[in-house]
């Protein structure tokens, strides 16, 4: 019975580390479309500025 339990506990241990994994890839690929959003935002409006004098 209890090389059950260590078995779930190893096994639930095992879930949590790869929705953990999966979360933080996701958040990482959120923060990096984020920074490469405002890029491109700032690029555009720098090449679509009208030239001043």
């Amino acid at each position: 019975m209890i090389g059950l339990s260590v078995a779930v506990g190893r096994f639930v241990e095992a879930l949590f580390w790869a929705i953990m994994r999966v979360a933080g890839a996701v958040s990482v690929a959120a923060v990096a479309a984020v920074v490469a959003a405002v890029m491109v935002w700032i690029v555009v409006r720098k090449l679509l500025a009208k030239p001043r004098g």
